[in-house]
């Protein structure tokens, strides 16, 4: 894989279990993903009648910026955040956000928005000429920040639940928040290795 345009079906051809020793994750009906951790959100809404989700969005987030663990993005996601715990959250603490799965540092998979729901994640946004990715995608925000390396636990749960949507969704692509808000995004920034990933999706058992 080259681009962030050329990251496509072909990515998704298997994830090994023999990599992970781990079983990919069943994404059910609803969209709900078997062996996470339900935090229910309420920054969604229902997708337009009839759009297929066809696109996986990987973000970065870390609150306060650069600082991992706690519960300050569950709080964030799930409006709970408190205005006065630091300074920045003051500028965040309204905003209606949220992914439909974070990914801890210790591969942890925490699920907010069943994906059959619009999580509010991507913001203004377009991909392959088509706006309003919230429409058609679903969110998957990873524990970090633009240059801190990604954890291997990260990579695996990343590329299971890729599977696992895969197999229950029409997923065509995978891009970065960046490569469907340029200029507005950096996220998951330049540690993330995209090459690994790819790896990880395309290594058949």
């Amino acid at each position: 894989m080259t681009g962030a345009d050329d990251r496509s079906a072909s990515a998704f051809v298997a994830t090994s279990a023999a990599r992970s020793g781990l079983p990919d994750f069943a994404v059910d009906e609803r969209g709900v993903a078997s062996g996470t951790r339900f935090v229910a959100s309420p920054n969604f809404d229902e997708r337009p009648a009839g759009t297929a989700v066809t696109l996986l969005v990987v973000h970065g987030i870390s609150l306060p910026p650069g600082a991992f663990g706690g519960d300050a993005v569950l709080a964030l996601f799930t409006k709970r955040l408190d205005s006065g715990a630091h300074p920045y959250y003051a500028r965040i603490a309204g905003l209606r956000v949220a992914a439909h799965f974070l990914i801890r540092r210790d591969g942890e998979v925490i699920q907010f928005v069943a994906c059959a729901r619009r999580a509010w994640h991507a913001g203004s946004s377009a991909w392959r000429g088509r706006a309003r990715c919230n429409d058609f995608s679903i969110g998957i925000e990873l524990e970090g920040a633009d240059d801190v390396p990604y954890a291997d636990a990260q990579y695996i749960s990343l590329a299971r639940l890729a599977r696992g949507l895969r197999a229950r969704y029409p997923v065509r692509d995978i891009a970065g928040h960046a490569d469907i808000a340029p200029g507005r995004k950096t996220d998951p920034g330049a540690a993330f290795d995209w090459t690994r990933l790819d790896a990880l999706l395309a290594d058949a058992p």
